[in-house]
Parts: C-alpha cells; structure tokens; sequence
C-alpha cells in the first residue's frame, strides 16, 4: 500500500516564503549574534551557560543555588554541573553558611571576579558589531520590542545554549 499525496486544490493559496516570516529573520539573526558570541567566550575558555553563571554570580555577591538554577533555567543536577565546571577552571566556589553542608551559597573567586568584565567587554563588543551601524533610537526600539514580546508571553528561561 502507497501513501498518495492529497491532491492540492486550486483554491489553497501556495504556502509563504520563509523570508516572508518575522520569525525567520529572528532566527536568522540570532543565530549569527549568538554564534558569534560563543565563539569569543570560548577564546577564553568559558560556554555561554558559564557567562551566564557567571554574571549571576557578579551581580549577587553571594547567590543560592535555587537563584542560579532560575537564571539557568535548568535542573539543579545540571546547574550543579555548571558550577562543578567553574569550581575546576577557578571561576567560582561553594562557601558553607550555615552548619550544614546542604547550606550553602555560590560565589565567584578573585579570578571570576576578574574574569566578568573582560566577558562583558566580549559581549558589549558583539552587540556593537552587529547593532552599532543602527541609529540610537533603533536599536532602543529594537529592544524595547523584544521586551514586550518577552512580556506579553511572559518567557522566563534564559538563552543559555
């Protein structure tokens, strides 16, 4: 038995070109953006995850594990493994803050915090390379669209892959 194709009726319009989709060029962009972005973050030997980590940690003196595994928007198995890999490259620690080894906290080393920076000029950097030949105001309206979109179907996970 042979599956046939059904037959296409004269009044069913042609399906769009794909550049005829906003999400097309989102994806598009992005793609390149982001790409772009790993690359200069694993120059110096970090993945996007661990930035993201990271600049948790920076803006949180010390952060809770169920604060990272939120900013992550991973399991606490797989955020455990990002800290894991931090702890090995010198990048972060477990400090203890309470007598209990199940209280405790993150936070980044003197290397962490020394490496953020750096990471942020990387990601500043890129942003420039792609949006700087855009006015102010486009590249403000360009955010500020994004962020309604991100309001209005209230995304919470952060792009970390």
């Amino acid at each position: 038995m042979s599956i046939q194709p059904l037959p296409i009726s004269q009044s069913t319009p042609p399906p769009s070109p794909l550049e005829a989709h906003l999400g097309f060029w989102l994806r598009f962009v992005s793609n390149h953006v982001s790409i772009r972005f790993q690359q200069l973050l694993e120059a110096k030997g970090v993945t996007v995850t661990e930035w993201v980590a990271l600049r948790t940690l920076w803006a949180n003196s010390e952060t809770g594990h169920a604060e990272l595994i939120q900013a992550l928007g991973m399991t606490k198995g797989a955020a455990s493994k990002v800290v894991s890999r931090l702890e090995e490259k010198g990048l972060a620690e477990r400090r203890l803050t309470g007598g209990n080894a199940r209280d405790q906290s993150l936070a980044l080393t003197a290397s962490g915090q020394a490496l953020v920076p750096q990471l942020a000029a990387l990601a500043d950097a890129n942003d420039e390379h792609f949006f700087g030949h855009l006015p102010a105001a486009e590249r403000q309206g360009l955010m500020a669209a994004m962020q309604v979109l991100v309001q209005h179907h209230q995304l919470k996970d952060m792009p970390t892959a």
